[in-house]
């Protein structure tokens, strides 16, 4: 079976690749596990400064797999592995991030899209709530835009994301050349100084893991196992409105 997560490493950036685009890279038990393993890799590795998170298809990351079993405790894990993480994680987007991809991409250090991406915070319309990546968002995002967006499941583009916290920067072409001196300055930094730096600036995000971890991940689980949140799914499915929609 092939793997979902390519590591690759160059020039002491570590590329982990999330590789499933027949299901838009959800986030599986395999594909949560597999990047748990290539994080650990990466953050042992002395050659390393620091890790670029990016993917193939026209999706970074579509969220929770609905159609597999999907552990609430297990996503945690994987971010709260990131934020504490020695080395800087970069995103890379060049496609679509949706409800719990967006987590992923903001508990990442650095952010950045290309011209095409797009967002939305899709949870309230399959009946559940984006409780756990609330964590990692809610330090880093505009507070207006945070409410607007995790209510209404409106779709936003990579200049909206960038204006509201949720990337570092946008590219109007290439966005490895945006990229591209960003990676340079990390590749300059030493270990410890990376290291040191960013337990300063990621530490509102990991004290809000910790904090509330295990409340808003039984509130993740108790809505995934809820009758709205079976109708607003198979309505998905179905492609139809789901019962409660006026």
């Amino acid at each position: 079976m092939p793997p979902l997560v390519h590591a690759g490493q160059a020039h002491g950036i570590a590329t982990l690749t999330l590789d499933s685009p027949a299901n838009r890279n959800a986030l599986s038990e395999r594909l949560v596990a597999e990047l748990r393993a290539a994080l650990a890799g990466a953050g042992t590795d002395p050659e390393v400064r620091a890790v670029v998170l990016t993917h193939t298809g026209g999706t970074f990351c579509a969220g929770a797999d609905l159609k597999s079993p999907f552990d609430p405790a297990d996503f945690l894990a994987l971010l709260r592995e990131i934020a504490a993480l020695p080395k800087p994680v970069v995103a890379r987007v060049t496609g679509h991030v949706r409800a719990g991809g967006l987590g992923l991409l903001g508990v990442c250090d650095i952010a950045a899209a290309g011209p095409g991406s797009t967002y939305a915070f899709t949870e309230t319309h399959l009946g559940l709530a984006p409780a756990v990546i609330s964590m990692p968002l809610l330090p880093r995002l505009d507070p207006r835009a945070a409410s607007r967006y995790f209510l209404t499941a409106e779709a936003f583009d990579a200049a909206e994301a960038a204006r509201i916290g949720l990337l570092t920067l946008h590219a109007d072409a290439d966005v490895d050349t945006a990229l591209a001196p960003v990676l340079a300055g990390l590749r300059k930094a030493s270990p410890q100084a990376l290291a040191e730096t960013k337990a300063l600036v990621a530490a509102p995000v990991r004290e809000a893991l910790a904090r509330d971890g295990e409340r808003l991940t039984g509130l993740s689980a108790r809505l995934f196992a809820s009758d709205e949140a079976r109708e607003g799914i198979t309505a998905r499915f179905e492609r139809r409105d789901a019962a409660w929609v006026r």
